[in-house]
């Protein structure tokens, strides 16, 4: 395993690390034995760190981060997030009273004393602005609550944004083949700063896997279901903001990049890698076989000048114009 530094967090982490949205629920159903297997797996190999929020689940991907950990908890770091178990647009809801109520929760389902990356969960940019929130993090990063947070964010413009933020010491984007536009901006401006880069949904739902057909369905409470065109959250969270079967058609055109890298999901991981300004890519999982192919990205090779830009025009001339949701 290869780690990188998470901005000036001080923390090092394993470039594949790992998100825990699957195993705590709207990807369909979860076997919590296989989520812990698999998290043991994860740790065998190297990995350590661990990406989570308090409304996985309603709490069960920290419980599990919680039991899978113990004992580990000095060379494992964990983030989570918070804000969205209550209302996002309410000012209320980033008040130091309701900050420390979410991150003490947070505590006592992680059994810990303090919470490694505390991550503020894709707020609206107003909110961000009005910045009283920081304010809050900073005095709970002072009581050795958390150790250094951040924010989890949906567009470009509220990544730069919080780049300008003192006290934000990571972002969390959307970033994958199929949605590129953080690489102009965001990424140098990031390493400028020196902010630590966690890349969620790399695989952009599934739809970099290759697997997926317009006809293919989700489980009634799978986000790709009830989520597919914004109903419940933020399109962008959902095949990276694409329409389904456009999605699909798109991966398709993509499916030359598993030539010689055994498969898509490993060649589309292998990509975000290549960017060094990126601390770490987390993939989802649900079992140890999504663990174990998710980590042989390390193995492939890099992409050429000549693919990369190719990647590159493809991006702009059939993908970034179907993208809909914050970017």
């Amino acid at each position: 395993m290869k780690y990188r530094p998470l901005g000036n967090t001080g923390m090092n982490v394993s470039e594949i690390s790992f998100g825990t949205w699957a195993i705590g629920g709207s990807w369909g159903q979860t076997d919590e034995k296989e989520s812990l297997r698999s998290l043991d797996k994860a740790m065998d190999e190297g990995v350590n760190f661990f990406d989570t929020a308090d409304v996985y689940g309603d709490g069960r991907s920290e419980r599990l981060l919680s039991q899978a950990t113990k004992g580990k908890e000095e060379r494992i770091h964990i983030a989570t997030k918070f804000c969205r178990a209550g209302d996002i647009h309410d000012r209320a809801t980033y008040s130091e009273d309701r900050v420390r109520q979410w991150c003490e929760g947070s505590l006592k389902r992680l059994n810990r004393e303090t919470i490694d990356l505390y991550q503020i969960h894709c707020p609206p940019l107003e909110i961000l602005k009005e910045g009283s929130v920081f304010e809050v993090l900073d005095k709970l990063k002072s009581e050795g609550k958390i150790r250094s947070y951040g924010v989890s964010v949906e567009s470009v413009e509220e990544g730069l944004f919080c780049l300008n933020q003192p006290g934000v010491q990571a972002l969390q984007i959307i970033f994958n083949l199929l949605r590129q536009k953080p690489l102009a901006q965001l990424l140098p401006k990031a390493k400028q700063s020196e902010v630590g880069l966690l890349v969620r949904l790399p695989l952009a739902s599934g739809l970099l896997t290759g697997k997926f057909t317009e006809e293919s369905q989700f489980e009634a409470e799978d986000h790709r279901n009830f989520n597919r065109d914004g109903q419940q959250f933020n399109v962008g969270e959902t095949f990276a903001g694409l329409p389904f079967a456009k999605g699909v058609s798109l991966s398709r055109e993509l499916a030359w990049i598993a030539e010689d890298r055994q498969s898509m999901s490993r060649a589309a991981l292998r990509w975000i890698l290549d960017q060094p300004e990126i601390s770490c890519v987390i993939p989802g999982f649900k079992n140890v076989q999504q663990v174990e192919d998710n980590l042989a990205a390390q193995a492939v090779s890099s992409f050429t000048e000549s693919e990369l830009e190719r990647l590159s025009s493809f991006y702009v001339e059939h993908v970034h114009e179907h993208i809909r949701g914050s970017y």
